[in-house]
């Protein structure tokens, strides 16, 4: 037995200095009249998100030979749209998800995720409060925007709204893999994105957080966004994701509303799942009848705090920005 492991991953300054973050992010909202929100950790409904795999357990009443399935949230998404239809206002959270599957590295099953809506905002709203937001609790830049199919031309000299399945999967095979064959079309981006043009997304200047924001994704990768014609009339997602220093950092949305249309996404994620041979989780209906109530226009994000700490710190191990990580847990 290794007798040291009673000791904390992170140093004791390291965790002064994560207190300090947090109490900066409180501080950023409480100036500008958002309200912080606790949400359930635990619920009856799971994400169904075919890339996310939760943890389950059961809630056993004393006296009682039933259980009911349960799960540690993902994300406190859902719980804070449903307060959005009840009409919260700008909200932010602040705490812990659970995500099944990964630890090590950049990855803990337990971790620290900052979520906020601000009402009457769209993605490209939002990405200036994030900007601003890091910029009030760390030395950020931000290097540059640009939308996903720039980036695209720019390093793979193709446009991914446009590129038949049959070239796309040509081009992995060319230029990542030529095993990897039959892959679906999200899958294909992602590689393609991952090997070429997401280690372009740094900058050399020390001590600096440099940030690109890339928006506006294929629509196939719509998730919780709304679709939108791009400049060329191609539909694409109001989604943006924040890479700072080569590391992905926070993605938003301009939220969809629509019920019927989220509760189709819900099934075509679970039927992913069932191809897939993964568990399929049950979904929120509570939150698809609080958007057929009705919900305000809306863009939201999710920024990971750990990631943040890591960055800020110049870390690469997600332990030491821990007071314990999982293997001490």
């Amino acid at each position: 037995m290794n007798q040291s492991l009673w000791r904390p991953s992170a140093s004791i300054l390291t965790l002064q200095k994560r207190a300090r973050l947090l109490w900066e992010i409180r501080a950023y909202f409480d100036a500008r009249g958002v309200l912080e929100v606790e949400t359930p950790m635990l619920s009856a409904k799971a994400t169904v998100d075919a890339y996310i795999e939760s943890f389950a357990t059961q809630f056993r009443p004393i006296g009682r030979e039933t259980s009911q399935d349960c799960y540690l949230h993902t994300s406190p998404e859902f719980a804070m749209k449903r307060l959005l239809c009840a009409g919260s206002g700008d909200i932010y959270s602040l705490g812990k998800v659970f995500r099944n599957g990964e630890a090590g590295g950049r990855h803990n099953p337990e971790f620290t995720m900052l979520e906020w809506y601000r009402v009457g905002m769209d993605d490209q709203d939002l990405m200036d409060d994030v900007a601003n937001l890091l910029c009030s609790v760390a030395n950020f830049q931000e290097v540059r925007r640009c939308s996903y199919a720039e980036l695209f031309e720019q390093y793979l000299r193709v446009n991914p709204n446009t590129i038949s399945d049959e070239k796309l999967s040509r081009l992995v095979s060319d230029k990542v893999d030529a095993r990897l064959q039959g892959l679906a079309r999200n899958n294909c981006l992602d590689l393609l994105f991952s090997h070429y043009v997401e280690p372009n997304l740094r900058s050399s200047e020390p001590n600096v957080l440099a940030g690109y924001f890339v928006y506006d994704y294929p629509a196939t990768m719509s998730a919780l966004a709304r679709l939108n014609n791009n400049a060329d009339g191609h539909p694409v997602a109001a989604r943006f994701e924040l890479f700072v220093n080569g590391i992905e950092l926070a993605n938003g949305y301009h939220e969809l509303l629509d019920a019927k249309q989220q509760h189709a996404r819900f099934k075509q994620e679970q039927e992913i799942r069932r191809q897939r041979g993964y568990h399929i989780y049950p979904y929120d209906q509570n939150m698809i009848d609080a958007l057929a109530h009705g919900m305000p226009d809306c863009a939201g994000v999710a920024l990971g705090i750990d990631r943040l700490l890591m960055l800020i710190l110049d870390t690469r191990n997600i332990a030491d920005v821990l007071a314990f990580d999982f293997s001490r847990a």
